[in-house]
């Protein structure tokens, strides 16, 4: 696994499985970057705004990580409390000098009878 790679699921297991979110914070730069939409950029504010999502009561399983040097993408299943499909996310993010810099992701809700994962 290269280094990139094992930063960011590292990050995103803490996150997501652990809900050990000063750990998730540990991989990420204070002055990290976000391009998703009504989060936060910067560290700490992003990992705040993870603990208060909907995400953290989520079902969430990590399906494919596909590393591209200093990117990584994490695609993942998100099933949320009450849901029975979910949602299929992806998530996009750079990694420098050892730490999370920058995100993108896209989000589809997983259509009945697709065979996404």
């Amino acid at each position: 696994m290269t280094t990139a790679k094992k930063i960011v699921v590292d990050c995103f297991e803490n996150l997501f499985v652990r809900k050990d979110f000063a750990a998730a914070g540990a991989n990420v730069h204070p002055d990290f970057v976000t391009h998703s939409p009504g989060f936060p950029s910067g560290r700490d504010a992003f990992v705040e705004a993870m603990r208060n999502s909907p995400m953290t009561g989520a079902d969430v399983s990590v399906k494919r990580v596909i590393a591209d040097e200093d990117h990584v993408v994490v695609h993942l299943h998100v099933v949320s409390p009450g849901e029975k499909l979910g949602t299929a996310v992806v998530d996009i993010v750079r990694v420098e000098d050892g730490l999370i810099v920058e995100h993108w992701d896209v989000k589809q809700p997983v259509p009945p009878g697709a065979a996404m994962f």
